[in-house]
């Protein structure tokens, strides 16, 4: 949403008040509070009948500073919380010549009273950016009463932003305008599975909005030397975090949202689905199972895709006993052959599951303003959605799965958790006549993305409980901040095409820059079908990501299928990936130790070399592997090797770097080099 029209005036139908001065500075030993009328003060006058914007600066982690803006601190708030580590340690703050200041470790916010209006922030004395005129304000919108709070930094010549979530377009974000808002869009638009209010600066800064409902951006859009954000309401918070290098900043902001856990090491070998609307039974799965036994390739996981429950009745956690009439026996079978199990789970009750009646009498559904059930057709014919704000509920959901643990399963894949109602017309005649209510009361707008987290966290803490630490691994599709403590995620409904596989690596490149350590694809696409061509080249590129999946809609992914050819490709890169597990155990326990991810855009390894900071199609796999996946028909790819001896891991070719290089890839290869002086394979 833009508010301004051009540079000089304001768009009809909003008032927008910036602050005109910092009128006041109050220091205690917590941080400092900037007192900031809409109005210049010259004299006694101006105080009156205006607004007045208290802006408070703390820090309680090192290398970190919070920003909140309130306009009017009494309005009524009712959002949930991200579960933040805010940290304890208490910052300097002092004056300067012309300035306030408060430090955090090397990171440095500098106040100036007065007029002209600014804040800066520094690392180590360089300026990193800053909010002046016109950058922080109180919004209102005419027509609605809504009001916003706004705020603008600067953006630096030469200056890329990143993250923002899982978005499939563009890699740097310049020019974009995005809302944060989850939904069940696919790969191909501008909505997202997984929006998270944060964002990477190639200046070697982020930002994090700690809000849970729709963030909304101007990445130098609306302005085009400003990264605007806003969101709805009285007051804003966010943090900026900075570093000597972007991992530097990511693992200052997983310090206050969360590190992923280690995995544990089966869950990096391939996982092989049911694919969704195949037909399948025992005797379909076993076929499965034993014709990759029998053709050598390496299997971790099998997953039971949605009708492993009868038609009409997701969630059940029942087997459906007509198609499974032995599910404890198939699952026993399954383990004999050395794999683990993963069914697919959703947080919505269709009317016709057995276990409905039971959500309804005891309140643990989302409700509508009336006090009835919320319910829609759009999934599930009369589907309600539980309500994990219900602590009841929670342990009512969590007894499902323990059974079917108890039974055999090993894992969760936690689909779906996107389209939580709003009072939107979208959501139903009900809801937008009543409005949606949350047994604890949070606001509906806040939940819709929050909704995720809790979702994923009951599932996830179940796991924990039945497994043990370091056994529980999710398959999640939709995710908000904080979600990366809850792995893994996957990139949701892709097609069957290169430029498909081109975007859902852009979607895993952005993601890894918003503090997610583990991130995999449908191998071969999910929504249309795949050739034997693009089912070879995205095996590779699949099963050199951090998690690997064969996964579709309408169409079996056993490699046979597509041909012999394809079988010794599967066959080979599944043995690859088995003999990287050691490495990418070594990477899970970095990631939970500093936040730094597996899959790596490469200027997060090389942010010195100016090549790297747009590169969208090739990645590195942690810091030793440089992958470019083969997008083309005819084989050819072009690919930037840094500088430095690369030494190809499949052919024992060396090339140096810094340079640009093109060739043409057979099937059984693509660009993949280590890196001078690193070792991937335990000898």
């Amino acid at each position: 949403m833009k508010f301004t029209d051009g540079m000089w005036m304001t768009r009809a139908g909003y008032t927008v008040e910036s602050p005109a001065e910092i009128y006041e500075v109050k220091a205690d030993e917590e941080g400092l509070t900037l007192y900031c009328p809409y109005v210049a003060v010259r004299h006694r006058g101006n105080t009156l009948d205006g607004g007045l914007l208290t802006v408070r600066l703390t820090a309680g982690r090192r290398d970190s500073i919070a920003v909140r803006l309130t306009n009017h601190r009494g309005a009524l708030d009712t959002m949930p919380r991200f579960p933040l580590d805010r940290g304890a340690e208490k910052p300097e703050t002092g004056r300067a010549d012309g300035f306030w200041f408060l430090r955090s470790g090397e990171l440095e916010a500098r106040v100036f009273p007065g007029t002209p209006w600014r804040i800066e922030y520094r690392w180590r004395g360089r300026l990193l950016t800053a909010t002046g005129p016109k950058g922080m304000a109180h919004i209102l919108d005419e027509k609605t009463g809504e009001t916003y709070l706004r705020e603008r930094l600067e953006l630096s010549v030469g200056e890329n932003i990143y993250g923002l979530g899982e978005r499939f377009g563009p890699f740097v974000k310049n020019g974009q305008s995005i809302d944060l808002w989850n939904a069940d869009g696919g790969t191909d638009s501008e909505q997202a599975y997984k929006n998270i209010p944060f964002f990477l600066s190639s200046r070697r800064y982020g930002v994090f909005v700690n809000s849970t409902g729709c963030v909304s951006y101007e990445i130098g859009s609306e302005s085009a030397t400003k990264t605007q954000f806003f969101v709805p309401g009285e007051e804003m918070e966010y943090f900026i975090f900075a570093g000597d290098t972007p991992k530097d900043v990511l693992t200052a902001y997983t310090a206050l949202t969360g590190r992923a856990p280690e995995l544990p090491a089966w869950s990096y070998g391939l996982w092989l689905s049911t694919s969704f609307t195949t037909d399948y039974d025992e005797k379909t799965v076993l076929s499965f199972v034993d014709g990759m036994l029998e053709r050598k390739i390496p299997l971790s996981v099998f997953h039971f895709d949605c009708f492993w429950m009868k038609a009409f009745e997701w969630s059940s956690f029942l087997w459906d006993r007509d198609v499974f009439p032995d599910p404890e026996g198939l699952l026993e079978k399954l383990h004999q052959r050395g794999l683990k199990v993963c069914v697919w789970i959703n947080p919505y009750i269709a009317q016709k599951s057995p276990i409905f009646e039971e959500g309804l009498q005891n309140g643990y559904f989302v409700k509508t303003g009336d006090g009835g059930v919320w319910q829609w057709d759009r999934w599930q014919a009369g589907m309600a959605l539980v309500d994990f704000t219900n602590p009841a509920a929670v342990s009512w959901y969590q007894e499902k799965l323990a059974a079917l643990v108890a039974m055999g399963v090993d894992c969760f894949k936690t689909d779906f958790g996107e389209r939580i109602p709003t009072s939107d017309p979208f959501y139903g005649p009900k809801a937008a006549k009543f409005g949606v209510r949350w047994f604890d009361g949070s606001d509906p707008e806040g939940m819709h993305n929050y909704y995720t987290y809790l979702y994923n966290k009951a599932v996830f803490d179940l796991l924990e409980r039945e497994k043990g630490k370091g056994e529980a691994c999710l398959f999640a599709r939709s995710a908000t901040a904080c979600s990366q403590t809850l792995p893994l995620h996957w990139g949701g409904d892709c097609l069957s095409t290169y430029p498909s596989m081109a975007e859902s690596l852009r979607g895993g490149l952005s993601l890894s820059l918003s503090g997610f350590a583990y991130w995999s694809h449908d191998i071969g696409g999910f929504e249309s079908g795949c050739t034997p061509d693009i089912y070879m080249r995205w095996t590779a590129f699949g099963l050199l990501s951090s998690h690997s999946r064969y996964h579709g809609n309408q169409e079996y992914k056993v490699p046979w299928l597509y041909g012999e050819e394809a079988v010794g490709v599967t066959r080979a890169f599944c043995e690859l990936k088995q003999r990287l597990v050691p490495y990418l155990l070594r990477l899970g326990r970095e990631a939970a130790a500093t936040g730094v991810p597996v899959l790596r855009p490469m200027l997060l390894e090389f942010p010195d070399d100016p090549a790297c900071l747009t590169l969208d199609r090739q990645y590195m796999l942690g810091d030793a592997l440089l992958v470019a996946p083969v997008m083309s028909d005819d084989g050819v790819v072009d690919y930037y090797l840094p500088e430095g001896l690369w030494t190809h891991l499949l052919s024992g070719e060396t090339r140096q770097g810094p340079g640009w290089f093109r060739e043409t890839c057979g099937y059984d290869t693509l660009p993949l080099y280590l890196r001078e002086g690193c070792e991937v394979f335990e000898e």
